[in-house]
């Protein structure tokens, strides 16, 4: 069906000239070539530059973006767990990285009369109340085992598995159950 459409737009195209936006194109049919060779364009609207002032550029430049078509944007999509993985992943990544860097910057910098080391960590989480050894372990484990598990999944896509939305959305909730299980699990440690 397609191929009828796109002989007829040939064959029309061939029998007379087209005029679209002030540009005129002609086409002829050639005996030995087809219909699509011959292609000339005709400009009927001249171009030529006006000399303005900025404050005349600059209302002109104005009129002319309130002429243009806007795009849309990402709320006529519907959201797919797709983007919230790959968003999720990007962020869990830079906090990841960001809090290695903090703490290693912190280590270098901090002066000797107050030191970073790791026996004043382990003694700081050691008189630090319960609450708050939970709290820091799931701050720290939730963006680690979502980037580790969502890098799985990532390394099963690069070798060809899972690659059909069914699939795809299976590993993403999986990814999602094991991240929250390995968070809970590992702030109770």
């Amino acid at each position: 069906m397609s191929a009828t459409i796109l002989h007829r737009g040939f064959l029309r195209a061939s029998l007379k000239p087209v005029s679209r936006l002030g540009v005129q194109i002609t086409c002829f049919k050639s005996p030995v070539l087809g219909s699509l060779t011959g292609l000339h364009q005709h400009r009927l609207a001249s171009s030529k530059t006006l000399k303005c002032s900025e404050e005349d550029a600059l209302k002109l430049l104005n009129e002319q973006r309130k002429l243009r078509p806007s795009s849309p944007h990402f709320t006529i999509y519907e959201p797919q767990l797709t983007w919230y993985s790959s968003i999720a992943n990007r962020v869990t990544g830079c906090a990841l990285s960001a809090g290695f860097y903090a703490y290693a910057l912190g280590y270098m910098a901090m002066p000797s009369s107050m030191p970073l080391d790791s026996d004043t960590v382990v003694q700081l989480v050691a008189s630090s109340p319960e609450w708050a050894k939970i709290a820091g372990k799931a701050v720290v484990a939730l963006p680690f085992t979502y980037h580790t598990f969502n890098g799985v999944r990532h390394l099963a896509w690069d070798m060809g598995y899972l690659l059909d939305l069914k699939t795809s959305y299976t590993a993403g909730y999986t990814v999602l159950g094991l991240t929250a299980v390995s968070t809970v699990g590992l702030a109770l440690i």
